[in-house]
């Protein structure tokens, strides 16, 4: 257990201001751009991959980039709505019912992964269907571009200096203005690693090396699997939301924890079902 004369002695937050810049009485936060900056780059890399006819079964590519541009809206909408009722379902409905005004108010616990994974699957259901698009293969290519919002978005939290991990005394440990006085695991950096770039640079080397988009689903499961590892695993490093707390014991099960779980039964899932309909096409 790290002694309180070491936890004190690691170096302090970056002072950098939640707000990026103001435009008259208006305030832009960093929290807002990474969700700009996660979609917009992520809708960049969606068009070069349909863009890509070579990458897809039979040669042809199962989404035109227009599709695309039109679908940016929806999921925009699935991930904001989904993310923050979500976030309200799993974390805060207590202090909702306490204080319903607190549902729109953003800054007060932010969104929930699952919840934004939720309103963006409906939003892909919705959108496929009534486009005539293949359901596995638009899983896929969002699938492939959610890491670089999940990159951002974890950065920001860092800029926020929210969401911080567990008291430590790694020489890496940051001391949060709003943790206390105590040195804690940067988690949101470890999630911006394993869940942004690790997980992007997987899914890239699968379809660009492995043709793996062949395979309808299987991108989708190893991004959902690949996920829930990631999470959980930060898991250990990251404070649990002081609303709950521990949810078993004293230090180990979260609700990410709780949450992520039956994601990996679903990757794999994915997968398997993947592997066998490219089988039986065969």
């Amino acid at each position: 257990m790290p002694t309180a004369a070491n936890l004190l002695a690691i170096m302090p937050f970056p002072d950098i201001d939640p707000i990026a810049f103001s435009i008259g009485p208006l305030s832009i936060h960093w929290y807002g751009l990474a969700y700009v900056a996660g979609i917009m780059l992520g809708w960049y890399y969606a068009r070069l991959l349909a863009g890509n006819r070579k990458l897809w079964p039979a040669d042809s590519s199962p989404i035109t980039r227009t599709q695309l541009d039109d679908f940016i809206v929806w999921v925009a909408l699935g991930i904001v709505l989904g993310g923050r009722i979500g976030y309200i379902l799993f974390y805060d409905m207590p202090a909702i019912i306490e204080s319903p005004i607190r549902a729109i108010q953003i800054w007060n616990g932010g969104m929930s992964f699952h919840g934004g994974l939720a309103g963006t699957t409906i939003a892909m259901i919705i959108f496929a269907r009534r486009n005539g698009i293949p359901l596995w293969s638009l899983f896929d290519i969002v699938s492939a571009v959610v890491p670089i919002g999940l990159f951002f978005g974890r950065i920001a939290n860092f800029i926020n200096g929210e969401l911080w991990g567990r008291l430590t005394d790694v020489p890496w440990a940051v001391v949060f203005p709003t943790g206390g006085p105590f040195a804690r695991h940067p988690s949101q950096l470890y999630e911006a690693g394993l869940e942004g770039i690790v997980l992007l640079l997987v899914l890239g080397v699968l379809i660009y090396a492995f043709r793996a988009l062949k395979t309808p689903g299987f991108i989708t499961g190893v991004f959902v699997c690949g996920y829930a590892l990631s999470r959980i695993f930060v898991e250990f490093f990251r404070e649990p939301d002081a609303q709950l707390g521990y949810l078993l014991g004293t230090d180990w099960l979260t609700m990410g924890m709780v949450l992520s779980t039956p994601m990996i039964l679903l990757g794999i899932w994915a997968m398997v079902r993947a592997r066998r309909q490219a089988a039986l096409q065969h």
